[in-house]
């Protein structure tokens, strides 16, 4: 082992092994034995692949379906979500997707060409759809969708619809099922396909403050009645609900404030009873709704339910809803997704997305004996990911700091590691403070090759699961109501601060790095602090009056109204906070980079930000066919490379980057 500047140790793991590996399988789903997911491709350009394999051949290999250039993505909510449905094909599984560039509805069945199902909108991408279901009789599938109306972004209008499977000849021949509520999410039909159950809220709120789950009875006609709600309501999240049976509905709801499981049944004389807990624990059975088809909750067969629950860590259960038993799978996977979903000819094989921090995200098939195997990774039962650069991947840890009044704030810290380098006598490494999205979101403690990519070359990376983040209840998410800007940047300073008072970091080279309302967090620290010495910033926030008064899509339009105040009482508030307002203040480099087809935090935030910044050392990367979030391979290796060599030039080290100029 050599003794090296941190920063400088060689690392097999390069910028461009970070991009192709960047994102994970997703959406998971079966018909029978046919087992479908969803795969990200940075390498061509970004598009989203739907994958499948055999769960009754163990040596089947995963399989690309839908060729490229087809991308299976929605775009409803902006964030979208489940964007595919298998039916029954010819031969085997078919399948429903939602195609990303012009968000029409296809049927697809694998050696043909996707056939459209929806029309085409006036206005390109004007109507989209997202968490598709098949309907009752087999003949159509029903889903969510958001038409636009007008030119503005909150111009729009949603709704559950049908769409029948043989297409459609007209915009008369999509048929509206259900509405009532600004926002949608959970179309779910009964066994016998008599009731409608769906989750609706509106603005102000946001699905982690208040929604409400309906119920209505199906006419002949093929629509909705009038609804009943049956759980939820002010202050009450549900985020999920799925039928077990004709008279049965399994839900996740946080009424004593932890998404816990609850049973909703039918009354004997008619209507709904109340919503009866299984659990009550303080472990979150659920999460925020940033896109639509998550499943936290699976009814299984005999009456259990399979669940992903936990805190700082998840794990995927069976839950015995007659005695309230929980018991755990035995895999290595410490992290579970919201991605259940049945599979098998009997329905009883368990399928999800897992990780955990030597395990990069797979789709994992769990048999009722308890026994795993990998779908999207196969490999013999037992044996470890192969992986080249495994020995240089970092050695995670939960871990809790202090902050301000004492409030406990929670972190995953990834050490600096490489088994052939270590640091120089008497030097403390470099550490990045990482801010995660959302704010309503988490960090979880898995494998990313990102991360690995910094820790390998002697970078320490702490991702901070500040005040305001899901996992832990919802007291502590709500820290950060009329608070944004405030215990958000508090919480990472004081785990910058901590990490210092525990010796693990030099004080003299602290960074912090976000994307989105991380990267909000991130400019707001250096316009408010004095902690950090240079910042990565990717597509942030930077203007809140801006941001409130339409420079953002709909879902979080009126976001600010709990994060920040209501508008526009709050309007000083509002500018008060604004890093963008107080750019003199900011006097560490800082690296801005930018997707140029961003509609949720636009470039023009990074514009008036970067026109009010004077004498600091700066560079913005605007990146021409990117939305929020880089999803090419080619982006996301030189937003790496330059956030390297922001590091290196701040801190003192030698950078195997490419040299990002700095500019005052």
């Amino acid at each position: 082992m050599s003794a090296l500047p941190c920063g400088s140790w060689p690392s097999p793991i390069s910028a461009a092994d970070a991009a192709r590996h960047d994102g994970a399988p997703n959406w998971p789903a079966a018909l029978g034995e046919e087992v479908w997911w969803t795969e990200p491709r940075p390498r061509e350009g970004g598009r989203v692949a739907l994958c499948r394999t055999r769960l009754d051949d163990p040596a089947a290999a995963p399989q690309t379906v839908l060729p490229a250039p087809w991308n299976a993505r929605s775009r409803v909510h902006e964030y979208g979500g489940r964007p595919f449905v298998l039916v029954p094909g010819a031969a085997g599984a078919a399948v429903v997707f939602t195609e990303f560039t012009d968000q029409r509805l296809y049927l697809f069945e694998p050696g043909g060409e996707p056939r459209p199902l929806t029309p085409e909108p006036a206005e390109p991408a004007a109507v989209r759809y997202v968490e598709p279901v098949l309907a009752p009789g087999g003949t159509e599938v029903w889903c969510v969708c958001e038409r636009r109306t007008g030119p503005l972004p909150t111009d729009v209008r949603r709704s559950i619809v049908a769409v029948p499977l043989a297409g459609c000849s007209g915009p008369d021949d999509v048929r509206e099922v259900a509405a009532g509520h600004r926002f949608l999410a959970c179309p779910r039909v009964s066994p016998d396909g008599a009731h409608l159950s769906w989750i609706g809220w509106d603005h102000p709120d946001m699905p982690w403050d208040s929604t409400r789950l309906l119920v209505a009875g199906i006419g002949p006609d093929g629509r909705a009645a009038r609804p009943e709600e049956v759980a939820g309501g002010p202050g009450v999240s549900v985020v999920q609900a799925e039928w077990a049976d004709d008279t049965t509905l399994y839900c996740v709801a946080d009424p004593e404030g932890w998404w816990n499981p609850y049973r909703v049944s039918a009354a004997p004389g008619g209507g709904w009873g109340r919503p009866e807990a299984l659990v009550r624990c303080e472990e979150e059975f659920g999460g925020p709704l940033w896109q639509l088809g998550y499943t936290w909750l699976l009814p299984l067969p005999g009456g259990r339910l399979a669940a992903v629950h936990g805190r700082a860590l998840t794990s995927l259960g069976v839950l015995d809803t007659a005695t309230g038993a929980l018991e755990d799978a035995a895999t290595p996977h410490t992290e579970w997704l919201g991605r259940l979903a049945a599979a098998g000819r009997d329905g009883r094989t368990v399928l999800g997305v897992a990780a955990a921090a030597d395990l990069a995200p797979e789709v994992v098939a769990v048999a009722p004996d308890g026994s795993w195997r990998s779908l999207s990774r196969p490999r013999p039962a037992g044996a470890p990911a192969a992986d080249g650069r495994a020995a240089y991947l970092p050695r995670p840890r939960t871990v809790e700091f202090s902050g301000p009044d004492g409030r406990e704030v929670h972190a995953v810290l990834y050490p600096p590691h490489n088994p052939a380098a270590e640091p120089l006598p008497g030097e403390l490494p470099p550490y990045v403070v990482w801010a995660h999205g959302g704010p309503t979101s988490r960090a979880p403690m898995v494998l990313d090759t990102e991360i690995a990519y910094f820790t390998s070359r002697g970078i320490g990376v702490v991702e901070v699961n500040y005040g305001g983040s899901t996992g832990f209840g919802r007291a502590y998410r709500e820290r950060l109501r009329g608070n944004w800007g405030v215990v958000d940047v508090a919480d990472c300073v004081a785990a910058a601060e901590g990490l210092v008072a525990r010796g693990l970091a030099d004080p003299r080279r602290l960074a912090i790095r976000g994307g989105s309302a991380g990267g909000w967090t991130s400019v707001a620290a250096l316009a408010f602090t004095d902690t950090f010495r240079c910042a990565a910033i990717l597509f942030p926030i930077v203007d809140l009056v801006g941001w409130r008064t339409g420079e953002t899509h709909d879902f979080e339009s009126q976001y600010l109204e709990s994060l920040v105040g209501p508008w526009p009482r709050e309007r000083r508030r509002y500018t008060e906070r604004s890093p963008v307002n107080a750019a003199d203040r900011i006097s560490a480099p800082f690296v801005l980079m930018q997707g140029l087809e961003d509609e949720i935090c636009p470039p023009v935030q990074c514009e008036r930000l970067l026109a009010q910044v004077r004498d600091v050392p700066h560079a913005y990367l605007a990146f021409e066919g990117e939305q929020h979030g880089f999803r090419r391979a080619e982006t996301i290796t030189a937003a790496l490379h330059a956030e390297l060599s922001l590091y290196a030039q701040v801190f003192g080290f030698a950078s195997d980057a490419p040299k990002l100029e700095l500019h005052r």
